[in-house]
């Protein structure tokens, strides 16, 4: 019989020491006691990056008519939802969502939008934009644009961007499953070409697909053979009308132990907890004990999340310090 009690302990103590640990290894937390697994996941994180946490907000900048056809989602041509559809939003109006945010006390704002990837136009009219947030405000910007080539990806450092985010949803056995109009590859080589460009990363993906548990961790080693700093982890929240709405969603469990191996696997990375964290019965507050150490909080793209005020309060009971760039 497995002593996971020890394994946990083992496997923590390679870590703090520098240790990268194996996936074998990692297989044996997944039925591992989970109280002793997110107390030792906690250390890691409080070892490697004490208690700063990443706050950060999004926007829906541009919704639906996107040709892709990720399972998941409700702005996809592929399936009939109650998603709205619009075009990229104007300079007057991600100012004004951006100054918002920044009065709220959010140092990150990110910029989201559907489609494979925007236009030439579409991106030289989202610089100038970035431009004029960072001017007024304090914000760092983020942005998910798709797959975007290297030269854009350099046209938005130069405008102020400091982050692209690209998830890759899933492992690469799965992720076929999740998606056939683009590919892992397309994916891997967009975040490349960012990186190149100078740009941090926030890379990810979504749990309650249908992947296994094996697919998480597969995800999470790519992640770390990329490099990623800060890891949003989404929760599946089933919408109508897509092809995974019968999902059962996750319990605040399976996603604590998620958060927990993760952790072990990436342990100096802004682990995030991103769409579908309404659901969870305590908002993320046993995650956040767990090993994770971010979070997007206000609205999601065609969800809605907790608010910026009740997360801040939540922070400062947990002892967190919100982090700037």
């Amino acid at each position: 019989m497995t002593d996971y009690r020890s394994k946990i302990t083992q496997y923590k103590q390679a870590v703090l020491q520098g240790g990268l640990l194996s996936k074998p290894e990692t297989m044996e937390l997944i039925e591992a006691p989970l109280d002793e697994l997110c107390a030792a996941a906690n250390e890691i994180r409080e070892f490697f990056c004490g208690n700063q946490f990443d706050l950060c907000t999004i926007i829906n900048g541009k919704s639906g008519q996107c040709t892709e056809d990720c399972k998941y989602c409700a702005q996809s041509i592929w399936y009939t939802t109650t998603a709205q559809s619009y075009p990229l939003l104007s300079e007057e109006k991600l100012v004004e969502q951006a100054h918002y945010h920044d009065s709220k006390g959010v140092p990150r704002y990110s910029i989201v939008t559907s489609g494979r990837s925007l236009s030439q136009q579409e991106v030289d009219q989202a610089c100038a934009s970035v431009a004029h947030i960072r001017q007024e405000t304090n914000l760092s910007v983020c942005v998910s644009f798709g797959l975007l080539q290297q030269e854009q990806f350099q046209q938005l450092k130069e405008a102020g961007v400091s982050r692209i985010h690209n998830n890759l949803e899933s492992s690469r056995r799965y992720f076929p499953q999740v998606c056939t109009t683009h590919s892992y590859d397309e994916k891997i080589a967009a975040i490349r070409a960012a990186q190149q460009a100078g740009l941090t990363v926030c890379s990810g993906g979504i749990m309650g697909l249908g992947e296994t548990m094996e697919d998480r961790l597969d995800l999470a080693f790519t992640l770390r053979e990329l490099g990623i700093g800060s890891v949003p982890i989404n929760v599946l929240n089933p919408i109508a009308g897509t092809p995974y709405a019968h999902n059962q969603p996750l319990s605040n469990e399976e996603v604590c132990r998620i958060v927990a191996i993760f952790r072990f696997i990436l342990p100096t990375a802004f682990i995030r907890l991103a769409g579908g964290r309404g659901l969870l019965p305590d908002g993320g507050r046993r995650c956040f004990c767990s090993g994770s150490n971010a979070a997007i909080t206000g609205d999601m793209l065609t969800t809605s999340g907790s608010t910026i005020a009740q997360d801040l309060a939540l922070l400062e009971e947990l002892h967190y310090q919100v982090v700037r760039d």
